[in-house]
């Protein structure tokens, strides 16, 4: 069994988490939470990321280096793998919450293990609320979800489709009130629609790092 691992109890969360309707009863943690004061933002979207959505993930987070930001995904392919390194290539703190236990024999998906493993080299963390050696189920990631968005202040949406499990997540950001954020893509772009959507509906469209700083408060 993985020994760096341990339980958090609601008194320990992250404040944002323990204000949600449903918070989870406790969480396991391996590695380190946000720093205090930390501003925590949410990157999602697409598993099956295009190259132009990965430029943007990368300039986007690059863009954010040397502020007290922490970068919250969920270790999935795709937008989740992107924003991991991204936060890790530019020097930030970087949380991931799988669908899975946190042991290193079920984390999911197994290809990015290796990037769970990267994650806690540098100084970041891994946290659910699923026993450390729970398989996960489809039902587990809508839940997990929850947990993502409950502990952000805002959530960055880089590319999703019509049909897109993202979609669950951003209407998680307006039931929270979290600052909802997405990025454009072109009109009939099939890997955009639900960004575009949302944009249409209210969310903040952004275009540069400048954007998220301003929403955040650290402009």
């Amino acid at each position: 069994m993985t020994t760096d691992m341990r339980q958090l109890a609601p008194k320990d969360y992250p404040k944002n988490l323990g204000e949600i309707p449903n918070p989870p009863k406790l969480v396991w943690l391996r590695g380190s939470l946000p720093p205090e004061g930390h501003k925590l933002l949410a990157v999602v979207g697409s598993r099956s990321l295009t190259e132009y959505g990965a430029e943007v993930c990368r300039m986007f987070i690059q863009g954010l280096a040397g502020k007290p930001i922490s970068i919250v995904s969920g270790l999935a392919l795709g937008a989740d793998a992107c924003a991991h390194q991204a936060a890790l290539d530019a020097g930030l703190h970087t949380l991931a919450i799988p669908g899975s236990g946190l042991d290193d024999s079920v984390i999911a998906p197994r290809t990015n293990l290796a990037l769970a493993q990267d994650i806690l080299a540098h100084g970041g963390g891994l946290l659910s609320e699923q026993e450390p050696f729970h398989t996960p189920f489809p039902s587990d990631f809508p839940s997990r979800n929850r947990i993502m968005v409950g502990m952000s202040d805002a959530v960055l949406v880089i590319e999703a489709g019509e049909r897109s499990g993202t979609l669950i997540t951003a209407r998680l950001a307006a039931e929270y009130d979290r600052n909802l954020l997405c990025v454009p893509h072109r009109i009939g772009d099939p890997n955009g629609i639900g960004a575009n959507q949302f944009i249409r509906l209210g969310a903040e469209l952004v275009t540069e790092p400048l954007h998220i700083l301003e929403t955040l408060g650290l402009a």
